[in-house]
């Protein structure tokens, strides 16, 4: 058994299919095969089902699979405390990123992350689904830190550090009903057609949690994945929207109004899985994020 086996190991548990692995350590998908035909030879074992139409792991494979992490853990720590010694950082860090950023400058964060520390690699990557989603992936180490949106207590097996928050208001067209006035009871607003992001977004659990703690129905008629865009929706009539303040910035063709009686602090942290001690890339990136943030 070499390491070069339990990477592929790895990335194909994590990935699900041998394309997708053999992508992501960058060699071709003959070798990805061959080398976990030889770990399987070697350890007397099968280690995936390869049945499906994603591969699945089977029972050794899921003991393996823990311990293949910690080896690899292990060496990537070696090499950070040698690279450190030798004069320079280096190594991977993959960072899940919101489809809304603005409460922190995130391209300033990371060119001052970059020019700290040249030798380390930043991957980025959107989330498809949501905080949850990126949570997902912590979860499963596809990802190594995460900014995330997640409203009271954070899922088992992550640790979130809040960075800043903003508070969302009410916003409803020109001429609504309730634009005359500049704040209005949470229990009002039962029975109105919303716009909203899909489950597991982050901005959604706020608003959801208020309404559900004050027993107030709701009825979501709209789902969109861009939040800036929620102003627009709101200005052609298509229903009334909870958002941040960030978003609000310039509005036109709405009105703002406090909410009362409800918690609608949106939170942004920065998350990551709780059983895993980051590497010394990963600290380093997130010493530059608090030390911005902090800043700002």
């Amino acid at each position: 058994m070499d390491l070069r086996q339990l990477e592929y190991f790895v990335a194909i548990a994590e990935e699900g299919t041998f394309t997708r692995a053999a992508a992501r350590v960058h060699v071709v998908q003959s070798a990805v095969s061959a080398a976990i035909k030889t770990l399987e030879r070697d350890l007397g074992a099968t280690l995936l089902d390869r049945n499906s139409k994603r591969v699945q792991l089977t029972a050794a494979g899921e003991a393996l699979l823990p311990k293949a992490r910690d080896v690899l853990d292990a060496v990537a720590e070696a090499r950070d405390v040698v690279a450190q010694v030798e004069g320079g950082l280096r190594g991977t860090v993959r960072l899940g990123l919101l489809t809304a950023m603005t409460l922190i400058d995130l391209p300033a964060l990371l060119g001052e992350f970059h020019r700290r520390h040249p030798g380390v690699l930043v991957r980025t990557s959107a989330a498809t689904a949501g905080s949850l989603g990126l949570v997902e992936q912590l979860l499963d180490r596809r990802l190594d830190l995460s900014f995330v949106s997640l409203p009271g207590e954070p899922p088992d097996g992550i640790v979130v550090e809040e960075l800043a928050h903003s508070v969302m208001d009410l916003v409803v067209p020109d001429g609504h009903p309730l634009a005359a006035r500049s704040a209005v009871p949470i229990g009002e607003l039962a029975g109105m057609d919303f716009i909203d992001s899909p489950l597991g977004y982050g901005n959604r659990a706020v608003v959801d949690r208020a309404f559900a703690a004050g027993a107030v129905p709701r009825r979501v008629t709209l789902e969109i994945s861009d939040i800036f865009t929620g102003v627009d929706f709101v200005r052609h009539g298509l229903g009334i929207a909870l958002l941040p303040g960030y978003v609000l910035r310039g509005a036109r063709g709405v009105t703002t109004l406090e909410v009362t009686g409800a918690d609608l602090r949106w939170p942004l942290g920065l998350a990551r899985p709780a059983g895993r001690t980051p590497s010394a890339a990963a600290r380093a990136l997130m010493a530059v994020v608090h030390e911005v943030v902090s800043g700002a």
